[in-house]
């Protein structure tokens, strides 16, 4: 069992690469992926220098009514004259975005390699995408997507069988428009049942439905304001997490979530009938989820405050009497990440970075829960512990080193046994299972490597392809270099970067810098068929594992939280200073990206430093960082940037929200902001407002569009049709305004 996890999501759309240039002083490179090597003749485009005569075109935006509000931050007078777009339901918003709309799509219309784009796109994202399989008594599920399906398709096969297998749930008949996704899957321990949520339009609010896997017919169960929860079986029903549903007149997209709280579901029940396990009525802000262990024998209760970036661990025996209403708790402090792994003779192994910031294993017996009795079962190493499975008898480790993955095994005792040893280095993600388990499915991929499933058989100690892709690309025509380079204070900060073979450095190649730098989530090596198509028209693709992240472990994170949140964007900047000072590319040529928390660090560039890049996609982005903590969930960010309700951090923080440090009559970037009408993680009105201010304050003649999905959320679930005319949209945008034109001559 796992620990639930809820940060700002980190959008796996892009994450890059590579170089083959040999190091100066500014940094040091290491081989990332060794693959055979293979002559070509260089990218078929234009050079930029010849395509720098793709006509300029014209926008006139709408005009964005101004209202007198202004607030007062300790004596700091802040105006807001776009709070009305904060109203979501208003007509007057909804005529914004639609106006908004058309001048972006009447623009990006205009490119003439646009159709092409979207065909390319089309055409490489038409390949069968696995699932990670598990295994459930005899059955083993799996999703796929035959190639241009809206959304993966859930399978059931006999296991080990390599027959037809036969579709179990269609997420694309949930809906008439495939936007209504799969959000997660909750195998009963019988083998029995599946408690399945879904997801309509992208919104982070779920259905919870229960599907009989032997009948294969849905049962009347249905649950509903589901939100950050899972569903924790045991016997005759499932626990889960809930919200009480929006009060009238309140918007349930963009509505502050209070009072988090666990339910039993009895099979077969209403959710009226459901019962309160858990709640806490002093404390409105938290979340408050459940799991249990294999064997059902422990309820395991997370909690958190909203203002500590960690959880209170505690546990519940089911088999006691006398624990029949009451938790103990092993871990009492908010500061420290903790995760129950599974239990061995009712004892319970917990991964933990209390007092190991690289995360290690312990062992606790909850009925001497005191940390003088916990046996230390696997250390603290030299990398961070990202992921443990307690898997068939054994301890399956994922350590990250240097943003790659390295996977280890252990006895439950925490003897070492041996390596996993993968293809290359990428990232490796799966290997869970039951306690009795002969074999784990796991998941590889890289930049160059399509993700491909394997099994692993635990005896053996070997792995087998169970599923490989079929892409419209040659890996081998790439080539991927992680370098290190010196931040602003000196910092060594590592950065993948790729390209094409052929690819000369002359400082002019149209290069896509993305980042996320935050809330502990590491950006690891992944295949993107939508960078591809960059990648294949002689385009770079850099991602720098900026502080903040989770790549190095809670040190590395801290020096990116609040009050030190300058050092990500510093970050952010030497590795654009990087790539123009080494010859990639320069300003002109150069787009900067990011997403959730990344779109506002692309935000904090673009007023920092205006003239650092041409092109600049912040996508989803936490704008208005003095308001962010009054929406949906947006007080779970409290740890990572502080609140403007505290006088320090509201000073840290109007030093860099994007939205207040846009200045009247400077030249922005090329700008096209993207969100999504059913975003309620980061409400769409952060972007709102940061598209009508820059419109109003760009003195220069790049263009400064804002692009609003209907129907769609943060970015979880989004249908394959969406996301393919989105990234359409996003390279076209991107080589238009780079006077790059990847299609000449019809090619």
């Amino acid at each position: 069992m796992r620990k639930l996890s809820y940060p700002l999501l980190a959008l796996t759309a892009l994450a890059a690469c590579k170089s083959t240039q040999p190091a100066n002083d500014l940094a040091t490179h290491r081989p990332l992926t060794e693959v055979p090597t293979a002559e070509t003749n260089g990218p078929s485009r234009r050079s930029a220098s010849a395509a720098a005569d793709l006509p300029r075109l014209a926008v006139e935006y709408p005009k964005t009514r101004k209202i007198n509000h202004t607030d007062d931050y300790f004596g700091t007078p802040v105006t807001d004259p776009y709070r009305w777009l904060e109203d979501l339901d208003s007509p007057e918003t909804k005529e914004w975005v639609t106006a908004q709309n058309k001048v972006t799509f009447g623009y990006l219309e205009k490119i003439p390699f646009r159709d092409q784009i979207k065909e390319r796109l089309t055409k490489l994202w038409n390949y069968e995408r696995f699932g990670i399989p598990q295994v459930e008594g005899e059955h083993l599920y799996y999703s796929k997507n035959d190639g241009l399906q809206n959304q993966g398709v859930l399978y059931v096969q006999q296991n080990g069988q390599e027959g037809q297998p036969d579709v179990l749930l269609d997420p694309n008949k949930f809906s008439a428009d495939g936007t209504t996704a799969l959000a997660g899957t909750y195998f009963s321990n019988d083998h029995r049942y599946l408690a399945y949520a879904t997801s309509g339009g992208g919104s982070d609010w779920q259905k919870m439905k229960v599907l009989d896997l032997k009948t294969r017919q849905p049962l009347k169960d249905e649950l509903q304001w589901v939100k950050v929860s899972g569903a924790a079986w045991s016997k005759d029903g499932f626990y889960y997490s809930r919200y009480d549903a929006p009060k009238a007149g309140q918007n349930q997209l963009s509505g502050k979530n209070e009072f988090h709280k666990v339910y039993f579901h009895k099979l077969g029940t209403a959710q009226s009938a459901d019962k309160l396990v858990y709640e806490d009525k002093t404390m409105a802000l938290g979340f408050r989820t459940v799991g249990t262990t294999e064997d059902e024998r422990f309820l395991v209760l997370y909690t958190t405050d909203g203002k500590a970036d960690g959880n209170r661990l505690a546990v519940r025996d089911l088999t006691d009497p006398k624990q029949a209403t009451k938790f103990t708790t092993l871990i009492s402090s908010y500061e420290h990440n903790n995760s129950v792994i599974g239990n061995v003779g009712g004892q319970l192994l917990v991964l933990t970075n209390y007092k190991a910031p690289r995360y290690r294993i312990v062992l606790i017996d909850p009925k001497k829960p005191q940390e003088a009795n916990w046996k230390e079962v696997i250390k603290q190493g030299e990398n961070k512990l990202e992921n443990v499975e307690h898997v068939g008898g054994r301890l399956i480790v994922t350590y990250l080193k240097d943003a790659s993955s390295q996977v280890k095994v252990y006895s439950e005792k925490g003897e070492f046994q041996n390596d996993v040893e993968l293809p290359a280095l990428g990232t490796a993600s799966g290997f869970g299972g039951r306690r009795d388990a002969k074999s784990v499915y796991y998941a590889f991929t890289s930049f160059a490597y399509p993700t491909t499933i394997y099994r692993y058989d635990l005896e053996s100690k070997q792995s087998t392809v169970f599923r490989a892709p079929t892409v419209d690309v040659k890996p081998q025509d790439y080539v991927t270099t992680q370098v290190f380079y010196a931040s602003k204070d000196g910092t060594k900060v590592p950065m993948f970067i790729v390209h094409k073979k052929g690819v000369k450095l002359n400082g002019q190649n149209p290069t896509y810098l993305y980042a996320y730098g935050g809330f502990n989530i590491s950006l690891t090596p992944g295949f993107s068929v939508a960078r591809m198509l960059w990648l294949e028209n002689g385009g770079i693709l850099a991602i720098p594992n900026l502080r903040g992240g989770g790549e190095y472990g809670e040190a590395w994170h801290q020096a990116g939280m609040t009050p030190n949140k300058q050092n990500v964007f510093d970050d952010f900047i030497a590795a654009a200073e990087y790539l123009t000072v080494q010859s990639y590319t320069d300003a002109r040529h150069l787009a900067i990206a990011g997403g959730s928390n990344g779109g506002l660090l692309v935000g904090a560039i673009m007023t920092q430093r205006p003239e650092l890049a041409h092109v600049a996609f912040p996508a989803v982005g936490v704008m208005d960082m003095l308001r962010y903590q009054k929406f949906t969930i947006g007080w779970n960010w409290a740890p990572e940037y502080g609140t403007s309700d505290n006088f320090e951090q509201f000073k840290n923080l109007y030093k860099f929200s994007p939205l207040h440090n846009l200045r009247a009559g400077t030249t922005y970037p090329a700008t096209m902001i993207t969100t999504a009408d059913h975003d309620d993680r980061v409400v769409p009105a952060h972007s709102f407002k940061f598209a009508a201010t820059l419109q109003e304050m760009n003195a220069g003649p790049n263009p400064q569009l804002i692009r609003v999905d209907v129907n769609a959320g943060h970015g979880a679930g989004k249908s394959t049709a969406l996301q393919i005319q989105e990234w359409a949209d996003v390279w076209s945008f991107a080589f238009q305004n780079m006077g790059v034109n990847p299609y000449p001559m019809g090619r």
